[in-house]
């Protein structure tokens, strides 16, 4: 049987040198309407969308990132969780989280969000409406039980007098 000489054999498993495991991502899930696509009617569901493409009509994904890209155009209104703008958007748009409007991006409508960040180069025309964010603790409802253990020994040090 014909065996390699030295110079031809493969190196052994102690001389190989492996790349470490690649660390798995979570896939995210992320709709994309091509740079070629026209979509006219409503677009709903539950999964973030990446816009390159041309829509007409009406955006509703609320729990959820819309992207418009840098080849984007958009004419319609859209109520998202968070909206990104490289692209042109002609519509009003609710955001319940963050409005970010990137320098090569334009909106023009009205806004309603919670945050929003307008770079330099960007083009915004239209009304701002920025809401605060709601929190759970409103004025009327009952003290935590840690603030009112905490103010027992002080109703009663004034009590006695102390």
């Amino acid at each position: 049987m014909l065996q390699p000489s030295d110079s031809q054999k493969s190196p052994s498993s102690s001389n190989q040198s492996f790349a470490p495991p690649r660390a798995v991502a979570v896939p995210v899930e992320q709709a994309t309407i091509g740079r070629s696509l026209v979509v006219k009617g409503e677009i709903s569901g539950s999964e973030s969308l990446y816009i390159d493409g041309k829509v007409e009509g009406t955006i509703n994904l609320t729990d959820s990132r819309v992207t418009i890209g840098r080849n984007g155009s958009v004419a319609a209104n859209i109520s998202a969780r968070e909206v990104v703008i490289l692209g042109k958007v002609h519509g009003n748009i609710q955001v319940t989280d963050r409005l970010d409007i990137r320098s090569e991006g334009s909106l023009t409508g009205d806004v309603i969000t919670q945050r929003i960040s307008v770079e330099d180069g960007a083009i915004l025309k239209g009304s701002v409406q920025v809401r605060a964010v709601e929190h759970k603790n409103t004025q009327g409802q009952a003290k935590p039980a840690s603030q009112a253990v905490a103010e027992q020994p002080k109703a009663a040090a004034a009590a006695a007098g102390v």
